[in-house]
């Protein structure tokens, strides 16, 4: 008798999870985050990102950044993966991170560009001409508002 009580129970708390599961489901999938669609960035060497620009009609985003930089991090995990931000930027730029300190292009980008701070964010045409230098974190406004304009 014991045990058809347990069978009993057991069975019920089942199809009682089952029901809930389905109706929970439903709710609770629409709180779930969609992918993020923020700058897709490009493991290119600068040379082949400069093939790249000239190809497609595009221009250079280069995030020059280190490891050990806080602000570089933040804008990473917040500026970075913003939807509007992504839109824009991936269909105006080829778009690169480079480590200063560890990449291959690191040191040529830092010596020709003046990098002596991080961020340093680089708008360069397809050639590899400086169009415009940011250095420091910036705002998703900002980062807008300046690609808009390039």
């Amino acid at each position: 008798m014991k045990y058809a009580f347990l069978l009993i129970g057991t069975l019920a708390l089942t199809c009682f999870a089952f029901q809930s599961s389905d109706k929970y489901s439903i709710a609770t999938d629409v709180h779930l985050k969609a992918p993020s669609s923020g700058i897709k960035f490009d493991k290119l060497s600068l040379e082949k990102a400069k093939k790249e620009a000239k190809s497609s009609g595009k221009k250079i985003f280069i995030d020059v950044y280190t490891t050990w930089c806080g602000p570089c991090k933040e804008m990473s995990k917040t500026t970075f993966q913003n939807d509007e931000v992504g839109a824009l930027f991936n269909k105006k730029f080829v778009n690169l991170k480079i480590d200063a300190e560890n990449d291959a292009d690191g040191a040529f980008v830092s010596k020709n560009f003046k990098v002596n701070a991080y961020p340093t964010l680089l708008f360069l045409d397809s050639e590899g001409n400086l169009l415009k230098k940011l250095v420091g974190k910036q705002s998703q406004e900002k980062l807008i508002s300046v690609a808009e304009g390039i």
